[in-house]
């Protein structure tokens, strides 16, 4: 599914084109989605101006004159910018119509992604109050990780992907980081220590950082807004590369499930 930096990449591209626009009408085709969307949405939102396109983890919060819209791309959804407005097809679900004439468009072919309306603090929303350090921000460090993880046997890729420990950090970024810090995703997480977790916190921040600045990574069923893909997945370490040479030390990346998720390392750089 997209991850933080594809929905950052989003975020980005969609900003100029919605503050400061007022919504004309919301068209929803398909209410049911991973959440059904509720029928008085198009009512609320209708005549209201864009102030800010902020995100939460991989929600975007699009916040309006008296309220936030939450938005969930799920597995495969994208949003699209469209001047010329195009016949939607089967799996156009959503289209936010500005007044002069600019069209967001949801297309989500699995229908896993999710559309919220709040009047109240969105951070307190269901879906984002539990959430924890964003992990680009100055909260998530080494020593939050070490704190969190002390008497934790499981593994410390899923404890780096558990929402509430970091937010937002997916499959793809956590087996990256992971490298880029040298550590096992199967090391227990409670049995690293604190100059350890202090480096992936880093990787984290490198890792990401690294994908937002390269437009997020190339998968099925994201491209960017303009309808570029993004670029990072040429620079990939490990993800995806099972049996080919590490491009540090030249032994085989490996693969193996943790957590349900297939994961990829070097038994050789990691450990």
């Amino acid at each position: 599914m997209p991850e933080l930096p594809e929905v950052e990449t989003v975020r980005r591209g969609i900003t100029p084109h919605l503050v400061g626009e007022k919504i004309e009408r919301m068209i929803i085709r398909q209410r049911q989605l991973r959440w059904p969307i509720s029928r008085t949405l198009p009512g609320a939102v209708a005549n209201q101006c864009v102030h800010t396109v902020g995100r939460r983890a991989k929600y975007l919060l699009i916040e309006l004159d008296d309220g936030h819209l939450i938005w969930h791309l799920g597995m495969s959804g994208s949003l699209r910018v469209l001047q010329n407005l195009p016949t939607p097809d089967t799996h156009d679900h959503v289209d936010v119509c500005l007044k002069r004439g600019t069209t967001l468009r949801f297309r989500d072919p699995r229908r896993f992604g999710s559309l919220h309306w709040t009047r109240a603090d969105p951070l307190r929303h269901r879906l984002l109050k539990n959430l924890g350090p964003e992990p680009l921000g100055e909260e998530f460090s080494g020593e939050w990780l070490y704190a969190r993880s002390r008497g934790r046997s499981g593994a410390v890729k899923n404890f780096l992907m558990d929402s509430k420990i970091v937010a937002g950090l997916g499959n793809i970024y956590a087996s990256e980081a992971l490298f880029e810090a040298g550590i096992s995703p199967v090391r227990a997480a409670g049995r690293i220590g604190l100059g350890r977790y202090r480096r992936l916190a880093e990787a984290v921040k490198t890792v990401l950082g690294q994908a937002i600045k390269a437009g997020g990574t190339t998968l099925r069923d994201f491209t960017k807004v303009e309808g570029e893909p993004g670029y990072f997945a040429q620079e990939l370490q490990v993800y995806g590369r099972a049996e080919e040479a590490c491009f540090r030390c030249g032994e085989p990346v490996r693969s193996r499930m943790i957590g349900q998720r297939s994961s990829f390392y070097c038994p050789q750089c990691q450990n």
